[in-house]
């Protein structure tokens, strides 16, 4: 078998073709992904695949190397994601999946203090793998909603929150066909303050957006109240399988009755319903036996709740116990 690092010598038409096979493919592990974070000038792209002896493609690792703050906090923050976790076939062996987590760590370990796929399908029959090569497991939830149907999926939203939609829908609330940047440019600032008030998480820079903006399979949900933008959703489609809802915000509570956040998932949903995807991803609902207000929320609108968790290579411990300490006590201010 053989690895492949450089994104120009993995086969485009095998690429495709295994993601149309994989029962774990996702949008992040497309080339249309890894060329869309490679454009990005404050995330380092990688990709690491691997070729069996036959000749066949048999895994792919989409990921991004990013740092937060100035030199410093970059140092301290640099880790590697693969979202969505590995693109494997499903006849990969083990010896196959060994080759290509090994080959990862040593294409990228020493650019970064960890390596975290961060799963949005069922890899525990390979668990076993990553564990024997350094990649523990770290319970993580998420919310799968099933949108074969909209009637289906409408269905499935509780009464309450179903409420809050029909509400906000009757009072004004809309949403933008098709949004200009400048409408965008209101969202951001919306998830913005969303990030630095609640969440205080790095938020991704505006370019990110801007380039989403212009991308063919992302799709930008806002929802427009009085004349103005007061929340949204930007979400990233794998045809024919999965809408992805990355990132949403709302101005919650600062008008009667309107719920923007509720309403622009709600535009996701209907839209992967009427467009042929099987599936809504919520891509991630917080750590179980954690409280967690984002996963009851999430947990309204009817999906599956599933843990698919995550798989973390620490490649330096030391920056890694500092960078855990450091992030805890910010969460804490």
């Amino acid at each position: 078998m053989r690895i492949i690092t450089d994104v120009q010598n993995v086969d485009r038409e095998s690429w495709n073709c295994l993601v149309k096979a994989s029962q774990v493919a996702t949008w992040f592990q497309t080339r249309e992904a890894f060329d869309f974070f490679n454009s990005l000038q404050f995330v380092e792209a990688f990709v690491v695949a691997v070729v069996s002896d036959e000749d066949e493609l048999k895994g792919v690792l989409v990921g991004y190397i990013q740092k937060d703050g100035g030199k410093i906090k970059q140092f301290l923050s640099r880790r590697a994601i693969v979202t969505g976790g590995p693109l494997l076939a499903g006849n990969i062996t083990d010896d196959e999946l060994r080759t290509l987590l090994f080959a990862l760590k040593q294409h990228i370990g020493r650019k970064t203090i960890y390596i975290e796929t961060r799963n949005l399908n069922d890899y525990s029959r390979w668990r076993d793998v990553f564990e024997e090569c350094g990649y523990d497991y770290q319970p993580h939830l998420n919310f799968h909603l099933n949108t074969e149907s909209l009637e289906l999926a409408q269905s499935n939203i509780g009464k309450h929150r179903w409420k809050y939609i029909r509400l906000s829908l009757r009072d004004g609330a809309k949403l933008v066909e098709k949004p200009d940047i400048e409408q965008v440019k209101q969202f951001y600032s919306i998830l913005a303050e969303l990030y630095k008030t609640k969440v205080k998480k790095p938020l991704y820079p505006w370019p990110l957006f801007e380039r989403l903006y212009g991308l063919e399979n992302a799709k930008f949900f806002l929802v427009e109240y009085d004349g103005g933008i007061v929340g949204g959703s930007v979400c990233v489609c794998l045809e024919g399988k999965t809408l992805y809802e990355w990132m949403k915000c709302g101005n919650e509570h600062l008008y009667k009755n309107i719920r923007p956040s509720s309403v622009a998932t709600w535009f996701g949903i209907k839209y992967a319903a009427e467009n042929g995807f099987k599936r809504y991803d919520f891509m991630g609902a917080g750590k179980p036996g954690e409280s967690y207000g984002v996963r009851d929320f999430k947990a309204e609108f009817g999906g599956v709740l599933v843990e698919h968790g995550r798989f973390v290579c620490v490649c330096n411990k030391l920056l890694y116990f500092v960078g855990s300490v450091g992030i805890r006590i910010i969460k804490k201010i």
